[in-house]
C-alpha cells in the first residue's frame, strides 16, 4: 500500500510540474506573438529598405575598377543583392539577367552586390558582370549597409537622390524596366 500511495504522489508532482512548464511556455508563446506583431507593423519583415526611405551613403569598388556611390547616382538604378550560397538567388538570377539587360541606360544604371569572399564570387561574378557594374562585400557591407539588408536576394530601384522608389526579394515587386 505504501507503494501505491507513493506512485500516487510521484505521479501528482510530475502533473503539477508538468501543468507549471505548459504555463511557462504558453506565456512565452505569447510574448513570441507579441514581438513578431510589433516588427511587422514597423517593417520588419522587409528585406531591405522601403520604397520612400534613403539609402545611406556608400563608395565601393566594382569589379571593373570603376567606383559606385550614392551620391555618383544619375538617373535610376537598379541595385541587386545576391549570395552565392542562397538558392532563391540561383534560381531567380536568369529573370534577373534579363531584367537588367532591358534597363535604360544599361550597365551603368545597374549596380550588383555579390556578398561573398572573392573566391566564392567568381562564378556570380562572372554571370553579372555582362549587365552590372559588380561589388563583392562581406556580409553586411557598405552597400549592405547603406540598403540594410537583411537577406538574400534584395532587389530595388533607387533614384538619383538616393531615394528607394521600389524594393523587394523579387522581380514582381519592381516596375517594368521601361518605367524604371
Amino acid at each position: 500500500m505504501v507503494y501505491l500511495a507513493t506512485a500516487v504522489t510521484l505521479v501528482g508532482v510530475i502533473g503539477l510540474l508538468n501543468l507549471v512548464f505548459t504555463f511557462g511556455v504558453v506565456k512565452r508563446l505569447r510574448e513570441h506573438t507579441a514581438q513578431l506583431t510589433e516588427l511587422r507593423e514597423h517593417g520588419g519583415d522587409q528585406i531591405m529598405l522601403r520604397a520612400g526611405a534613403t539609402a545611406g551613403q556608400f563608395r565601393a569598388v566594382a569589379t571593373d575598377g570603376t567606383t559606385v556611390a550614392r551620391d555618383e547616382l544619375s538617373g535610376r538604378t537598379l541595385v541587386s543583392f545576391f549570395s552565392p550560397r542562397c538558392v532563391p538567388c540561383q534560381e531567380r538570377l536568369p529573370a534577373f539577367l534579363d531584367y537588367a539587360a532591358s534597363m535604360p541606360g544599361g550597365r551603368d544604371q545597374v549596380i550588383a552586390v555579390v556578398a561573398a569572399e572573392p573566391d566564392d564570387a567568381a562564378e556570380s561574378v562572372a554571370a553579372l558582370s555582362a549587365v552590372a557594374r559588380v561589388v563583392v562585400e562581406p556580409d553586411h557591407g557598405p552597400l549592405g549597409s547603406a540598403f540594410a539588408v537583411q537577406g538574400f536576394p534584395a532587389i530595388c530601384v533607387v533614384g538619383a537622390d538616393g531615394v528607394i522608389v521600389a524594393s523587394g526579394t523579387t522581380l514582381d515587386d519592381l516596375p517594368s524596366p521601361a518605367l524604371v
